[in-house]
């Protein structure tokens, strides 16, 4: 059912409306059913006959979203992952996009800081800059110092941002319900479903606790890691709508000049991208699923033995076992090229149907797969290959499945920033020996051996309860087992009821043929000379049977 529009809202779509035209991406909207009988008025319409259209309609669709807003932008940035849905073109396209908006007034930043946590900013903190450092869609970020010298960031959610995308959030839905109904593509592509993917990531970055405590969890994953550092959130002074963390400096990962001229060593900084991803996945099962340039940097205190710095946990990705299992099995069957093994583990996970045929599923994996591996393996991109993977398991009616989403946009993205820092990087050879380790700790010997030492201390821990479990359990039984008794008699009384109330039955069905006889006989009675009481003998004894039968029939107590 289509939204209503509210008056604002009219006038938000008339103005996108109007960029799209300006953008040359009417051709878009005339291109459903329901405005296809008159495309023809286009051609009509003066300002259409001289104007001259720049670029390729995957560069107009990004200037587009650049033009209408940071909610829009955000919004292309989600699209541009979902490569099972969009052609490459359109989807490196939008990748392109910047979350950059104009900062909002400092002062404001500082009323919405006091607001939040009660306090003027003079007592909060020693310092506090009122001009911001960095500007995005959802919040703005202020330097300042603590009382105890600490040097920390302040991230403040910027003003009536929920309602702006709540407005926008509505008009996605009305566009995109009428996308699903009108275009040609709609129902292969799920608008409605894009929309409502981008609304939950949307509404949990507006949550400011929640991403200080994706934060914390982290960089406790990562303490005293040489590969990752993950700032410290400072929790006093942290709210919804504000979040302060230590500051870090280091150089930005796209910043490839000023690392070279600092001697960084590229190729270990780029292996260690690699090991970070897999070890974030497969080990922790929690990942940070935003990793563009603008959110990761390098500390270059020590060039040789770089580190990763990370920042901005809005977006994280979570596994649960089973996922974990699964794609590494299904990683290590790609590099053995065991196609079979790969469509079994599809289904066997249900990320396929069931009833999927194995040996077709097979045959199109192999398809997939065999010319990527004629190439050299450094020219493989391995975030590319998955996503090919995805787009031929969609033949086979697999779901989308979330995580694998965000799975496959974050590979992209350590990819890319990997070859961008080393050409060279072999990820598939970087890749297998990790997982056939993981693998390895996962079944055997010392597999069970660390499951037993990780579940000792909770056995001991329950062991004084065991008798009371013991006894609880056999008093349980007991009980048990004198309902079943109970119920056992009372079946039984049922049957024998029931057996009891079928003979009667029976006796009744006689009777009554009986009593039809004799009466029937009666009336005969000219054809039957022997009489007692002027009634044929025949009739006596088949009344006497019927109330004979009767009386057997009538119930006792």
């Amino acid at each position: 059912m289509t939204r209503m529009l509210r008056p604002g809202e009219v006038l938000r779509l008339l103005h996108i409306n109007l960029i799209l035209l300006r953008y040359g991406l009417d051709d878009i909207v005339l291109a459903t059913h329901l405005f296809r009988p008159v495309r023809f008025v286009r051609h009509l319409l003066p300002w259409n006959w001289f104007r001259d259209i720049q670029g390729s309609r995957a560069e107009r669709v990004r200037m587009a979203l650049e033009e209408l807003g940071p909610i829009f932008v955000k919004f292309g940035q989600m699209l541009s992952t979902r490569r099972d849905l969009l052609p490459d073109d359109l989807a490196d396209e939008l990748s392109k996009l910047q979350d950059r908006v104009p900062p909002f007034p400092g002062a404001e930043a500082q009323a919405i800081v006091e607001r939040e946590l009660g306090h003027p900013v003079s007592e909060l903190f020693a310092t506090f800059e009122v001009e911001p450092i960095a500007s995005a869609s959802i919040a703005q970020v202020h330097a300042a110092t603590l009382a105890d010298g600490h040097q920390v960031i302040v991230k403040v959610l910027r003003p009536d941002v929920q309602k702006v995308i709540a407005r926008d959030l509505r008009l996605l839905y009305i566009i995109a319900d009428l996308a699903q109904r009108y275009w040609r593509e709609g129902r292969r592509l799920r608008p409605l479903e894009v929309v409502s993917e981008y609304e939950k990531t949307t509404l949990d970055e507006l949550d400011l606790v929640r991403e200080a405590g994706n934060a914390s969890q982290l960089r406790r994953n990562f303490l005293d890691s040489p590969m990752l550092y993950v700032p410290e959130i400072h929790w006093p002074l942290t709210r919804r709508r504000v979040m302060v963390m230590e500051r870090i400096h280091g150089v930005p990962i796209g910043d490839m000049a000023e690392l070279r001229r600092r001697g960084v060593n590229l190729q270990r900084l780029s292996e260690r991208g690699v090991k970070i991803f897999f070890t974030q996945v497969f080990r922790d099962s929690f990942f940070h699923a935003d990793m563009h340039p603008g959110n990761i940097f390098v500390d270059v205190s020590d060039p040789e033995d770089p580190r990763y710095i990370a920042v901005d946990f809005g977006i994280i990705g979570t596994l649960g076992p089973e996922d974990q299992h699964y794609l590494a099995q299904n990683l290590l069957a790609f590099f053995r090229r065991d196609y079979r093994r790969v469509a079994e583990l599809h289904i066997e996970s249900g990320w396929v149907p069931a009833g999927t045929r194995v040996d077709q599923f097979e045959s199109a994996i192999r398809a997939v797969s065999e010319p990527i591996f004629d190439r050299p393996l450094k020219d493989i991109s391995f975030g590319l290959f998955l996503l090919r993977l995805f787009q031929t398991a969609r033949r086979f009616h697999m779901e989308v499945q979330p995580q694998l989403v965000l799975l496959q946009k974050t590979l992209l993205a350590v990819e890319g920033l990997g070859r961008q820092l080393d050409p060279e990087l072999d990820l598939w050879t970087t890749a297998k020996p990790f997982l056939e380790e993981w693998m390895g700790e996962r079944v055997g010997p010392e597999a069970f051996a660390r499951s037993m030492r990780q579940n000792l201390p909770r056995w001991v821990e329950q062991l004084p309860e065991i008798p009371g479990l013991v006894h609880a359990f056999a008093s349980n039984a007991q009980t048990a087992l004198a309902r079943l008794e109970a119920q056992r008699l009372e079946l039984e009384k049922v049957r024998l009821e029931m057996r009891r109330s079928n003979q009667r039955s029976f006796f009744a069905v006689v009777a009554a043929a009986l009593i039809v006889s004799a009466a029937l006989i009666h009336a005969l009675d000219g054809f039957h000379p022997r009489m007692l009481w002027d009634a044929p003998l025949m009739t006596w004894l088949l009344g006497a049977m019927g109330v004979v039968m009767l009386l057997a029939a009538w119930p006792r107590d």
